[in-house]
């Protein structure tokens, strides 16, 4: 049984004792707060991202009515520096904690944000939503499929307001992207080509200043398997491959999730990945580079490529047969100027250039605590999550098994991809099978061809692979 599916079996019946020994509703969520009512937000994470979420509320609390009155964290310089933030902003001392089971306990609380490493995401989210809170949740939503899938279904159940922190679902000018997609304005699109790059040792920090001490180490751990106290692991868990899955985690994320909202596609059919470490021998044990391939059986091919040993490569680029969609100076997600034209269009493209006008939104954060009180769904819901939680656990188990992956809707599982399993119209469906039958093929004794590797199952070589 792989090693995340026995932690995570572990972790749920130990989080289910738990929740019994403090009272916690594991199938009731909290009700939604009155019109009156002051919300109560509990900070899980309080380091850089969880400081930014943070911020985010204090800026709209007084107009959303919610406050921060709790603050979570394993390392006692987070967690100290968050009280005192959210002391200074709301004038009373929030109540502290290390480990996030006390703070679901307590009955008062609406919600919860989690910007913890991504280990434990997934743990955390799935003990959130038991508790009946609504969340926020940092991307990637979890790294591990069956947490992915229990928080889809425990978020439906308990009727809790899930916002994961995919925050360029919010940024007009790519939700006025997506109306031209919708519109057709380049015609039939089959490519969605991106990049970035850093050229630096991303992730590498001064461990020195984190001492054991100020470390409440197992909380840290979660059900990871016991070992002595090691900073690294918590200040640089992004490189290290037990609490993060790599670039397809940290980074990808973004625009595998931007790139579905504005092609309204949903799960990557297949997908294949490869990269190395050829720049950063710095003990990280992630890759440095890496190129990703995704296929959408809404019927277009997406490409994504990150670099730590460069920074020459920033891009994105939506190709149509009439034309390209594109931001124009900043070359990245976050451009705020993006234009349609006819540049690799036919001939017979009438595709004029043209600015794409922006679509006003509110702020991220305040769409998540507007929708706890509306108890609609916001924008960067859950099943979005669920969809880049995909995305990026298939290419991260591409890259390190070498293998085509595919995913199931029905199942909701991962697996090994054979050939024929990518999205096909039936005409490319037909060409494919005519080029076997003419490569001759067909006469190979009942072969099965899957990941690289031929299984013939006859006589002469039953049991036996082949590579191609």
């Amino acid at each position: 049984m792989p090693r995340a599916d026995i932690s995570r079996r572990r972790f749920l019946a130990n989080a289910s004792a738990a929740a019994s020994g403090l009272g916690l509703a594991a199938a009731v969520a909290r009700g939604a707060p009155g019109a009156n009512e002051r919300m109560s937000i509990g900070i899980i994470g309080c380091g850089g991202r969880g400081t930014d979420h943070m911020q985010s509320i204090i800026r709209f609390a007084e107009k959303q009515n919610a406050r921060i009155t709790a603050v979570c964290d394993v390392w006692k310089v987070n967690l100290e520096r968050a009280a005192a933030a959210a002391a200074k902003a709301f004038g009373e001392e929030p109540r502290k904690f290390t480990r996030f089971g006390e703070m679901l306990e307590l009955k008062d609380l609406h919600g919860v944000t989690i910007a913890t490493p991504d280990f434990s995401h997934g743990p955390i989210l799935v003990a959130a939503l038991k508790a009946g809170k609504d969340v926020y949740i940092e991307k990637p939503m979890t790294i591990q499929l069956s947490y992915a899938n229990d928080a889809l279904d425990l978020a439906r159940k308990n009727d809790c307001v899930v916002q994961c922190g995919t925050q360029y679902r919010s940024q007009p000018v790519l939700i006025g992207v997506a109306k031209e997609v919708a519109a057709g304005a380049v015609g039939k699109i089959s490519r969605v080509s991106s990049a970035v790059s850093f050229n630096h040792p991303r992730w590498k920090r001064n461990e020195q200043n984190c001492q054991a001490a100020d470390v409440d180490w197992d909380a840290y751990l979660l059900d990871l398997p016991k070992r002595p106290f090691d900073a690294s692991l918590l200040r640089e868990w992004q490189i290290h491959d037990e609490t993060s899955n790599g670039l397809p985690g940290l980074w990808m994320t973004h625009y595998v999730d931007a790139t579905a909202m504005m092609m309204n596609a949903k799960y990557p059919s297949t997908g294949a990945a490869h990269g190395g470490t050829y720049v950063w021998k710095d003990g990280r044990e992630h890759t440095d580079t890496i190129t990703v391939l995704l296929g959408y059986p809404e019927g277009f091919l997406f490409d994504w490529a990150m670099s730590l040993g460069t920074n020459a490569d920033w891009r994105y680029c939506i190709y149509g047969v009439d034309g390209t969609i594109e931001p124009q100076g900043n070359p990245s997600l976050a451009g705020n100027d993006w234009q349609v034209s006819a540049r690799g269009g036919t001939k017979e493209s009438k595709v004029a250039t043209r600015k794409i006008e922006p679509v006003p939104v509110n702020d991220h954060m305040e769409n998540w605590l507007e929708c706890m009180r509306s108890r609609q769904r916001p924008r960067a819901d859950i099943q979005f999550g669920h969809q880049h939680a995909v995305a990026s656990i298939l290419s991260a188990t591409a890259l390190t098994s070498g293998k085509r992956q595919k995913y199931d809707p029905a199942t909701r599982t991962i697996s090994p991809a054979c050939a024929g399993d990518d999205a096909e119209t039936p005409a490319t469906a037909g060409k494919l099978r005519r080029g076997e039958r003419q490569s001759g093929v067909e006469n190979l004794p009942a072969v099965r061809r899957c990941s690289g590797i031929v299984v013939r199952n006859d006589t002469k070589t039953e049991g036996r692979r082949q590579l191609l």
